[in-house]
This record gives C-alpha cells, structure tokens and sequence, in this order.
C-alpha cells in the first residue's frame, strides 16, 4: 500500500466517522502486544489550547536532548503530520505500512476501527517500535473515552481551557464537558489545569493524584508562537515541565521557547500579509478577535472564513467581524460544510462567496483565513500556498 492508497482507506465513508469508546482501540492494541504499555506519557486534554501546550513541551523536552513523541490532531495538508518524532513527521513509506498493518490485523479479527482508532494504534505501534523516551500525547475528541486514553498511566495529565464545543457528544454544560476532559485523570499521576472545576479536584481525589491549578503568570516574550491566549497555555505547559523534569534548566527552557513551531495558529505569513488560524468554535474565535486587536490594531482587514454546520457559526461571526471588514465566506469539500447562504444569512454586514477569480489580494489589507481546521488546505492551496510556507 502507498501513501495516497492509505489516505483513501482513512478517509472511506465507513472509516471516517466519530465512535468514541476504548473497546476498539483496547482490542487492537492487544493484538500487538500493548505497545501504548511500553511508552512515557504527558497526556493533554481541553477544549482550546491543547495543541499549543503539547508543542511547547514537545520542543523543551527535544532541546534537553530526549527523543520526543507528538501526537496532535487533526492535520491540515497530510496525515503524516499528526505524528512526529523529535519535529520530524512520520515518513509517507512508514506511514502506509502502518496504516495497512493495523487494518488487515483489524480486518482479520472483525475490529470495525475509525479513522481516528487507526492513527491512535499506528502512532502508539509506531513510537514503542522507534524507542520514544516520552510521548506528548493529544486527545482527539473529550478524553474520558477518547482512543489516546488506553493508555493506563501518564507522568502527568494536563487540562486547557474549557467551553462549549461537540456538545451533542460531550453535554451541553461547561461542568459535563469538564467532567469528560477529567477522564484522563490517572491515578496517582499530577494533573495541571487552568482552571479550578469542581470535576477536576473531585476526579483528582478519587485518583489520589496532585491537583494543580495554574494562573496564566508566565513571561511571553522568548515564545515564538503568537496570540493573546499563549500566556495561559505557556503557564501550563512550564509547570508540567519543571514538576516532572526538574533538572531541565531554564536556559534550555528559554531557547526553546523560541523554536516552537505549531502551524495554522495565528501564524503569520509576512509575504502574504496573512493570519492563518484554526480558530473553530466561538472561544477560538474570541480569542483571535482580541489577538488581532492587540497586534493589527489598525490595518484593515479581510477575511475568508468556512466553518462547520454544527458549530456556533453565528456567535462566531459576530465575534470575529466588524462593519468596515471586507468578509468571504466559503463552502469547503467536507461532511456538514455550511453552506455560502447560511453564513452570508448569519452575517449582518456585507459579503462575498470566495472564489479564486473574484478574489483580489491585496497586501495593504491583513487577510486572515479561519473558521475551521478542515477548509484550511483547501483555501491555502486556492491562495497557493503550500506546506513549506510553514515549516
């Protein structure tokens, strides 16, 4: 099997879909011997933020000279980047050998896995074969029965930023969502949070595991990644650090800082005059509001914005825009795409469908593209901009 033929069996109907439960995942994985057994973990749960915080310990521990496992979610050009070893991404050669490993094994034993089971057992199968010292490890969707949370122990477990999102899965209550994100609480394993959930201290008691709260109090300056939200999600990441690895010292931890790459974050792209991020869900989109307020104060500016049916786009819309904004919106190639008409309906100011040939760019205005993980390719690609404008 190559590469594109992988791509296309992850992304079959019946493979790409959401089932959240750990029976699926626990049955593959014993067919291969437990690997997840075998592995460290920093195990990072939340609604926001988790990506930014897993790449910045990902990058102090590979600065202090460990061999670092990252395993994030979702990708935006390949499948090859959710999985990284030291910064270096799972070659495509590796990447469909695994894939088709864990499928006929799947197959051969009637285990109807989903996309996401599949990566989860490719990447643990993958880091125990290649000796990982520590995986940073990502949830995908909640954390209570989310597929990363086979794994039976952790060195610390670390929860972001919590609101509403996937609430038809995870409840329709910021104390429901919480209580999930509280699942990958370990027993006798630190937790790190932002914030003080009543679910968080009960489930940490329950597991006799140290509960920590910390407040956003971390310096920014030597960090690369940009974004008003950064000092929260620094401040988490450094207590986890210097709790479970004391002897890193700060002089690693400040060069560090200043390598960390996590892509299509509020990321700037100075040739294009361009902010890309994954903004998704209307905290995201708060948070970017306020970021380009605080760093693009008086530049006018231009959107090309696609966001999912089932997300909140309205109270995202009016989040993110203003009146004198020049707004696109786009209808991308993907399951519960909203349509051009439902966000134009939702908009109160003036807009247009993004198309390449009616699309003008012009670098006196900041473009900024958002509103979903899954239209990012393909409004980058339109623009043409490639994967390497990012590494």
């Amino acid at each position: 099997m190559d590469y594109a033929s992988s791509v296309k069996l992850l992304s079959c109907q019946g493979k790409f879909r959401i089932e959240l439960g750990l029976k699926r995942i626990s049955k593959i994985l014993d067919l291969l011997g437990n690997p997840q057994d075998e592995l460290k973990y920093i195990h990072v749960a939340g609604t926001n933020g988790k990506g930014s915080v897993c790449s910045v310990i990902a990058t102090i521990l590979q600065e202090a000279g460990l061999k670092v496992g990252l395993y994030t979610s979702p990708h935006i050009f390949d499948y090859t980047e959710r999985i990284k070893i030291s910064g270096n991404e799972i070659s495509k050669n590796d990447f469909a050998e695994y894939i088709e490993k864990i499928c006929n094994l799947a197959d051969e034993h009637n285990i109807d896995l989903t996309e996401f089971e599949i990566l989860t057992a490719v990447m643990f199968d993958y880091f125990n074969k290649q000796k990982v010292e520590v995986v940073v490890l990502e949830t995908g969707l909640g954390g209570r029965f989310d597929a990363t949370n086979v794994i039976k122990t952790n060195l610390c477990s670390i929860i972001t930023h919590i609101d509403f999102d996937h609430t038809e899965r995870l409840g329709n209550s910021l104390d429901k969502i919480a209580f999930e994100k509280a699942g990958i609480i370990k027993e006798n394993c630190p937790v790190f949070v932002s914030e003080g959930y009543e679910v968080f201290k009960d489930a940490a008691d329950d597991k006799n595991a140290l509960f920590v709260i910390v407040p956003p109090f971390e310096d920014v300056t030597n960090l690369s990644l940009k974004g008003v939200f950064q000092q929260q999600n620094l401040s988490l990441a450094l207590a986890a650090v210097r709790f479970v690895f004391p002897k890193i010292s700060e002089n690693i931890i400040q060069a560090a800082l200043k390598k960390v790459k996590h892509p299509y974050r509020f990321q700037y792209l100075k040739d294009k005059n361009m902010i890309v991020d994954s903004a998704h869900n209307p905290n995201g989109a708060i948070a970017l509001r306020q970021s380009l307020d605080y760093y693009y104060p008086d530049i006018p500016r231009r959107f090309i914005f696609g966001c999912l049916r089932n997300k909140d786009f309205k109270a995202m819309i009016k989040s993110l825009f203003q009146e004198q904004d020049e707004i696109y919106f786009y209808h991308f190639n993907y399951p519960n795409s909203a349509s051009v008409e439902e966000l134009k309906t939702a908009c109160p100011y003036p807009s247009e469908e993004f198309k390449r040939n009616l699309f003008v760019s012009d670098n006196s205005k900041l473009t900024i593209v958002c509103g979903s993980f899954y239209m990012l390719k393909e409004v980058l690609t339109i623009l043409g901009i490639s994967h390497h404008f990012f590494d």
